[in-house]
């Protein structure tokens, strides 16, 4: 199938491409870039030398009508200028900003912009909504956080056994995108962990609306942090249950749960160095005297953007989930 990119010179976009170059269903036809357009995409993402000879285009939506799938890899706010049109021409889409991930009452809320272009997708964490994916012709990647966050309390908030849940997360410094900043700079981050948006980060509102849908009452505190790595979210999920469970009725509950999912992973303990580029999820349960600590870890650009789109594009299309996925990570 031909698959196209807006936004494809950004840490999504390229991983995008290293992902799509060996998957054997996928051909990428068009990527977009309005700073890079007319330049050949290994100029610009040199590791793909080899690989490509196509030259980054415009984004405009005519670039784009051969196309049966389109990934929008653009920032928040963007998307919505083209994937309207890009339903109305038939194509299929993956939106990897945030878009269509919120209500539109609720996104304009947070995003503090107006929704020009809303249309109602469904939250691509197939994990939680396979079937529901399958059918769509536009799915909202998930934030990577969110990703990470859900996955580790979903079993339990499924049985409504969660009285609060306090997410601590980690994250290698590719989710703040490829510009730099003074937040970026290395030596400000170097031998650093640096807390943001404490109590005040978009992606909490996800977390809050898929838990939500599995276990109303569900209390939430999410709080990010980034480590001096380039890659991987650690999320440690400090869970408040109604009543006791001991370790194997907890891992009992997962196994059930994730029983398909290939991309869960249940292990006795988990690091970022054990899923670096790769789509999995390690998840593993550590029960204390006042609460049960699950700690997960996956890929930001993986599992937590890029990865995670192929495997929503694999089912809107009707493929196996695990199309061009199925990859061990990269160790050490």
């Amino acid at each position: 199938m031909k698959v196209g990119i807006i936004g494809a010179s950004g840490y999504t976009g390229s991983e995008l491409l290293r992902i799509l170059v060996t998957h054997p269903e996928a051909n990428v036809t068009a990527a977009s870039s309005r700073r890079y357009e007319g330049r050949e995409i290994w100029r610009i993402h040199r590791f793909l030398k080899g690989f490509y000879d196509l030259k980054f285009c415009s984004p405009d939506i005519d670039n784009f009508t051969d196309c049966d799938v389109v990934f929008t890899a653009v920032p928040h706010g963007e998307a919505m200028k083209y994937v309207p049109d890009l339903l109305n021409s038939g194509i299929k889409v993956v939106d990897i900003s945030a878009d269509y991930r919120l209500d539109k009452e609720t996104y304009e809320r947070v995003y503090g912009k107006e929704h020009v272009g809303y249309v109602e997708a469904v939250y691509g964490l197939p994990e939680l909504h396979r079937e529901k994916i399958k059918r769509a012709n536009l799915v909202a990647n998930p934030g990577c956080y969110p990703t990470g966050t859900v996955l580790a309390v979903a079993p339990l908030a499924k049985l409504e056994l969660v009285e609060r849940v306090v997410f601590d997360c980690k994250s290698g410094i590719t989710g703040a995108g490829d510009s730099p900043s003074a937040f970026t700079h290395y030596p400000n981050l170097h031998e650093s962990i640096v807390p943001y948006k404490i109590t005040a980060h978009r992606h909490y509102y996800e977390m809050v609306q898929e838990l939500g849908k599995l276990q109303s009452d569900i209390r939430i505190s999410f709080t990010p942090q980034v480590f001096p790595g380039s890659r991987g979210i650690l999320t440690n999920a400090h869970v408040f249950l109604r009543g006791e469970l001991d370790r194997d009725e907890l891992y009992k509950i997962y196994e059930k749960f994730y029983s398909n999912c290939f991309f869960i992973r249940l292990q006795e303990g988990v690091s970022l160095s054990q899923v670096r580029g790769s789509n999995f999820c390690d998840i593993s349960i550590h029960p204390g005297e006042d609460r049960v600590v699950v700690v997960s870890a996956i890929d930001n650009l993986v599992k937590g953007a890029s990865g995670q789109a192929v495997q929503n594009m694999n089912l809107i299309t009707g493929l196996d989930e695990e199309t061009g996925l199925k990859l061990p990570p990269l160790f050490p």
